[in-house]
């Protein structure tokens, strides 16, 4: 190792292409604008097949952003690995989905179906719950509910009646005399259920009411819903749409009982980790889940292997090697990481390849610093501030070989919609960076700026008629590759987020990895 060298992920902050809703263009930007202007750098794909989703039609994410970053490999991830399965048929000859539809046909059950209803391909497809929907009624399942969790944030803000209709139409076309699916409660994404890192279990808990006991505001359709809270509340997005219950005669039509199964079909796993664990684990105590009926649960992958969660799951996640963390342990360099509570995840477990733990507990340093718990638009500079004086802190500590940290505020706060205070969370990243430099240069460090995808470039979007509306998913826009205070050259080519591993060994003067991918630098 020749020099300490600091990573920076700029969450959610890409290059524009169209210029339409750049918030990253509009924020003042004194410091990331002269590390551009001086600095080696290029830009790098975070998206699609650069990422090991199917096509390049397809977003990235934070999720299989930091795998790439910290494994230096493309993998293929949550959609692909998905639809391969059902493709192969492999989905329906797993062990869990055997035993849960047997334990459906045994007892008369229903199987329940609960996920993120868009095709947005990252938490879930639309096509997926369909495909196993119809793959219920040929095994013999009667019932099939679906509690359906509304997006709007990696699709178009308000579009959940498309996907209702997509999915109602479905339906329709398998149900008859012997088979009935129907869609059982719903609500926005960020009111229940898709809780992560344990920042709000009442998110989970209400969900998980919703879905099991059916209890909540009751409707004779989720597009009856749908529409009541958007004339109730004018503006309101999907991801914030409050839950609901279908019922008839005042009675949920989908309530769970004993001898149901229940499929979680997001195959991504921050979101999933918290439900799983209030249907899987039997020692659970983050709330009081009342006289929970006896039914069988899987998810559509393990969304964490350390902890086994959940003990069913229908497709086997990617088996990710050669990280990074293990290279660097087996090297001696001690690592700290640091994000806050919404990125911590990121720049631990899915930067190590999907591990809870550690490679070494001696040689990593994880530091969470908790999250306001407010909608992010309201404090938009989040814990930008606190994780720069952590990152500072371990700089001149000495100790550590290598430093990650991410700053949030580019996603968080571009999910939410809201351009003015996208801008300022924007520029409170620049004030973080700013404070960095002078850092890194005291101390003979070398800086690597860089972001898992886009979504502050691109906060505005125009349908085919040219009506301009909110975007508040990812884009698809390459993002920023900077080396600061280092004698380093770009290499010719086009590189990807899996080309950054290789890049920080050889600064740190390491010969990369055989399994990773080229280094972006000579």
């Amino acid at each position: 190792m020749t020099k300490q060298v600091v990573l920076v992920v700029m969450d959610g902050v890409g290059k524009s292409t169209t210029g339409l809703g750049d918030a990253v263009a509009k924020a003042n930007t004194p410091t990331l604008d002269k590390l551009l202007a001086a600095c080696p750098h290029t830009y790098i794909k975070a998206h699609g097949t650069a990422v090991g989703l199917p096509s390049d039609d397809d977003m990235g994410n934070s999720e299989v952003g930091h795998n790439a970053l910290g494994c230096g490999q493309v993998y293929s991830q949550g959609a692909k690995l998905v639809e391969e399965a059902i493709e192969s048929g492999d989905i329906f000859n797993s062990s869990a989905w055997r035993e849960l539809k047997d334990n459906c046909v045994a007892n008369n059950g229903a199987m329940h179906f609960i996920g993120l209803l868009s095709d947005g391909n990252v938490h879930s497809n639309i096509n997926h719950l369909i495909a196993l929907i119809k793959g219920a009624k040929k095994d013999g399942v009667k019932k099939a509910f679906v509690h359906v969790l509304l997006d709007g944030r990696d699709v178009p803000a308000t579009s959940a009646l498309q996907y209702v209709d997509i999915l109602e139409k479905a339906m329709a076309a398998l149900n008859d005399g012997d088979f009935k699916a129907r869609i059982a409660s719903g609500g926005g994404r960020m009111k229940i259920t898709m809780d992560r890192y344990f920042a709000n279990w009442d998110m989970v808990k209400q969900g998980f009411y919703t879905h099991v006991y059916g209890e909540g505001r009751q409707f004779a359709t989720a597009t009856d819903a749908i529409e009541t809270f958007r004339k109730e509340t004018p503006g309101i997005i999907d991801q914030d749409l409050p839950a609901f219950v279908i019922a008839e005669d005042g009675k949920p039509v989908g309530a769970m009982r004993d001898g149901d199964s229940v499929i979680l079909f997001n195959f991504r796993g921050d979101r999933a980790i918290e439900i799983s664990m209030a249907f899987d684990n039997a020692d659970f105590t983050a709330f009081d889940r009342g006289n929970m009926p006896k039914v069988l649960y899987a998810g559509m992958l393990q969304y964490d292997g350390d902890m086994r969660l959940p003990k069913r799951f229908l497709v086997e996640p990617p088996k990710i090697r050669y990280t990074l963390s293990e290279f660097l342990v087996n090297k001696g360099v001690n690592e700290y990481a640091v994000s806050e509570t919404q990125k911590y995840g990121h720049v631990t477990y899915f930067w190590n390849g999907n591990r809870s733990e550690k490679f070494s507990d001696a040689l990593e340093t994880f530091e969470e610093i908790p999250s306001d718990k407010v909608s992010f638009d309201e404090r938009p500079w989040m814990k930008s501030a606190e994780v720069t004086d952590k990152v500072i802190e371990a700089v001149e500590s000495g100790k550590y070989g290598f430093i990650r940290c991410n700053y949030p505020n580019g996603d968080m706060v571009g999910h939410t919609g809201n351009f003015d205070a996208t801008v300022i969370g924007v520029e409170a990243v620049d004030l973080g960076l700013s404070r960095l430099l002078p850092v890194i240069e005291k101390n003979g460090a070398k800086l690597v700026v860089t972001a898992d995808h886009g979504n502050a470039d691109e906060m505005l979007e125009k349908n085919k008629k040219g009506v301009v509306s909110v975007r508040t998913a990812h884009s698809l826009n390459p993002v920023p590759f900077i080396i600061f205070n280092a004698d380093a050259e770009i290499a010719d080519g086009e590189f990807g987020l899996s080309n950054v591993a290789a890049t920080v060994a050889k600064l740190m003067g390491f010969e990369p990895d055989e399994h990773w991918d080229a280094p972006i630098i000579k």
